[in-house]
């Protein structure tokens, strides 16, 4: 994987990392995995004074806000326990933090994600979360339309099937922006912010 390009004007977005989700049996990486290098970049971002994000799929008591379009697979229907939708607490959510509640698979409909990002002069979105081929993508695929950097940390990703998450890292993440290592990308960040 070539390097990240990072600049100063980047923010972390973190999908879906909530109770009722980073319990799933996802793979390559567990719940735990991804929320573990979620924290680490998080600390490296707030090092740095940038933005932290983190997205979560949340619904009204009623579940009427949930889509309930017509498709061929059924929809599980809409998981209305308030504790499903709370912020794993390992995340370390801090007062400074982003918080940003969406209805469906993307980040952007239907949220102000995009008035917090371009009021903030963001450019560039570092991307971790559950599920690779499902939140992760949908938020990647509007960033990507939207004129923002993408770079997909691949190690803070994870999903329901390998090969959904080899699919993604490998034939749809290199088309919307960068692929690369929580490491890596940390690494980046520094190198830019030491010029």
């Amino acid at each position: 994987m070539p390097k990240p390009t990072l600049n100063r004007q980047v923010a972390l977005l973190a999908i879906d990392l909530q109770n009722g989700i980073v319990s799933l049996p996802v793979s390559p990486y567990t719940g735990a995995q991804v929320v573990a290098k979620t924290v680490a970049l998080a600390a490296a971002f707030r090092a740095l004074d940038l933005p932290v994000i983190y997205v979560r799929t949340s619904y009204q008591p009623d579940g009427a806000v949930a889509l309930k379009v017509k498709t061929d697979a059924p929809h599980s229907p809409p998981n209305l326990d308030p504790d499903w939708s709370v912020l794993a607490p390992e995340l370390g959510v801090q007062r400074h933090d982003l918080v940003i509640t969406k209805h469906q698979w993307g980040a952007f409909t239907g949220t102000n994600l995009d008035v917090q990002l371009r009021r903030r002069g963001i450019t560039g979105l570092v991307l971790t979360g559950i599920a690779t081929n499902i939140g992760v993508e949908s938020t990647a695929r509007q960033a990507y339309e939207n004129s923002y950097n993408v770079i997909i940390a691949s190690d803070a990703v994870s999903t329901l099937s390998a090969d959904a998450q080899a699919f993604a890292l490998t034939q749809i993440f290199p088309r919307l922006g960068q692929v690369s290592d929580s490491e890596e990308i940390i690494q980046a960040l520094r190198q830019a912010f030491s010029r």
